[in-house]
């Protein structure tokens, strides 16, 4: 079960044998069933969460009861209220399960102590704050400045993969649009 997260590290930093088992010893495995939370706002977020397995969303509700996606994460994606995660503050986030999940968990404590044994980390997670702060950069530039299509558009180039296995109206709440407005967005570009 460990194959796909170990993959995952081994393509970013490269570990000794020992290296690899103090890894192997900090990250917890669960699996988790459709619909079941991980993390419920206002509540602290313990866990940076690797998915081996499945889908998982994270999102917010607004005062009108309307949800927000953040983020997706399939396979070979981490996901978390990076925010909380790292303060012990209350989340503001929602994490739930899109699908049957094999997950691994890495706690606070757990993070820390891979710094402090497994120096490696720090460039491995650093790598992965680095590619999150750049899509979440051009997300936000498609976002404010990108037309409807050009947002949809956007997304179908760099996630097609995964608009195959989320539910259209949450890729609209995802992309800032309606679920009318997505259906005549992917009526004009051919896609039903």
């Amino acid at each position: 079960m460990h194959s796909v997260l170990f993959d995952h590290i081994a393509a970013k930093i490269a570990l000794t044998h020992d290296e690899w088992e103090i890894s192997r010893s900090v990250f917890i495995p669960k699996k988790i069933r459709r619909r079941q939370y991980l993390l419920t706002e206002g509540d602290p977020c313990k866990y940076m969460i690797f998915v081996n397995s499945g889908a998982l969303r994270s999102y917010s509700i607004d005062d009108k009861g309307e949800e927000h996606i953040i983020q997706f994460a399939i396979e070979n994606w981490w996901i978390t209220d990076l925010y909380s995660f790292l303060t012990g503050e209350p989340a503001t986030d929602n994490i739930d399960a899109l699908e049957d999940s094999d997950l691994f968990l890495l706690d606070l404590p757990s993070y820390n102590m891979l710094f402090d044994r497994v120096p490696k980390f720090e460039r491995y997670f650093r790598t992965l704050l680095q590619n999150n702060f750049i899509a979440s950069r051009e997300r936000l530039i498609h976002t404010i400045s990108g037309s409807a299509e050009e947002r949809y558009s956007y997304f179908m180039k760099e996630h097609a993969a995964l608009a195959q296995r989320v539910p259209q109206h949450m890729i609209a709440s995802y992309l800032g649009l309606t679920p009318e407005t997505l259906s005549r967005v992917r009526r004009h570009a051919g896609h039903k």
